[in-house]
C-alpha cells in the first residue's frame, strides 16, 4: 500500500465520502445530488469523491449548531480550552497523513502540507492560552457604591469559509478561536479541497466524542450555487467576526436562530465571482 493511500485510510477517507457533519455522530446522506470530486493537482487523477449537502442537510446542520451553542457557552472557557487542546493533540498524531492529505488535494509539496498542520497546532496552543485570559476591563465609576466592568460573552455559530489553496490552517485561525469564547462552527470548505475538511472534522468528532461534547464543529461542503449564494448572502448582509488578517483568504461571521429557515430564489442560483 502507498504512503498516501495509507494516509486516506488511517484519516477515515474512503472512495465516496459524507461532506456534512454535525459533529454528534450524524453525517449526511449519500444523496443524488452531484459528486464532488477531489482531483490531485499535480497528477490530474481523482482521489476521491464527496456527497455535497443538500438543503435539508444545510438546515439541519445550522439549526443543531444553534442548539449545540446554548450549551457550549455556559461550559467555562479553561474547559473549552482544554478541548482545543487535546484537538492539537490529536493534530500532532495525524500530522503526516493529514500533511500527506493537503499536499495531495491541493498540489502543494509535502513539506508545505505539513508546515499548513503545524499552523493548526499553534494555533491550538495559541487558543488554549486565550481561554484564560479572556479578560475585561475595570473602571471607576462617577457614582458611589458603583462599579463597571467589561466582560466578553459567547456571539453564536460562526461561519468559516476557506479557500483552495489554505484548506486547513484557515480554518483552525477561526475555529479554535471561536471555540474558546463560546462559540460554535460551521465550516464550509472549498468544493476543490472537501477532502481535508472531511479528515479535520473526523478528528474534531472523535475528541469531543471522547470528553462528551457535540455539535461544536460542524462541516458543510457545498456544491449546489443556490446554497453557496444563501451563504454568501448571509456573509454578506450581516456581521463578521474574523481576525483581520484573515479577511482575504477566510470568512467567519455570526447567524440568528431564523437564518436557516431562509429561502432560496432563483435570483442567487449564480455564485458570486
Amino acid at each position: 500500500m502507498s504512503t498516501s493511500h495509507a494516509a486516506l485510510r488511517d484519516l477515515g477517507i474512503q472512495a465516496v465520502n459524507s461532506g456534512g457533519s454535525t459533529g454528534n455522530g450524524w453525517w449526511s446522506g449519500r444523496n443524488d445530488g452531484t459528486l464532488l470530486p477531489s482531483i490531485n493537482p499535480s497528477t490530474g487523477e481523482q482521489i476521491a469523491g464527496v456527497y455535497p449537502c443538500s438543503s435539508e442537510d444545510y438546515q439541519r446542520i445550522v439549526k443543531e449548531s444553534v442548539e449545540a451553542f446554548r450549551t457550549w457557552r455556559m461550559v467555562p472557557a479553561p474547559k473549552r480550552g482544554e478541548i482545543v487542546r487535546l484537538i492539537g493533540q490529536a493534530l500532532r498524531e495525524k500530522k503526516d497523513q493529514l500533511g500527506t492529505m493537503v499536499s495531495l488535494e491541493v498540489g502543494k509539496i509535502k513539506a508545505e502540507g505539513d508546515g499548513e498542520v503545524q499552523e493548526m497546532i499553534d494555533m491550538a496552543d495559541f487558543a488554549v492560552g486565550q481561554s484564560r485570559m479572556l479578560y475585561g476591563a475595570t473602571m471607576q465609576s462617577e457614582r458611589p457604591a458603583h462599579r463597571m466592568s467589561e466582560q466578553w460573552h459567547p456571539l453564536g455559530p460562526v461561519g468559516v469559509i476557506t479557500a483552495f489553496n489554505f484548506p486547513v490552517a484557515v480554518w483552525a485561525w477561526n475555529a479554535f478561536v471561536a471555540a474558546i469564547a463560546g462559540d460554535t462552527v460551521i465550516w464550509k470548505p472549498s468544493p476543490k479541497a472537501s477532502l481535508c475538511a472531511v479528515a479535520v472534522q473526523q478528528i474534531c468528532n472523535r475528541v469531543m466524542q471522547q470528553h462528551g461534547y457535540s455539535g461544536i464543529f460542524h462541516c458543510l461542503s457545498l456544491a449546489s450555487p443556490c446554497l453557496s449564494s444563501r451563504w454568501c448572502r448571509m456573509s454578506a448582509s450581516r456581521s463578521f467576526h474574523l481576525p483581520a488578517r484573515c479577511r482575504s483568504v477566510g470568512e467567519s461571521r455570526l447567524w440568528s436562530d431564523n437564518d436557516w429557515a431562509e429561502p432560496c430564489s432563483n435570483s442567487a442560483a449564480t455564485m458570486p465571482s
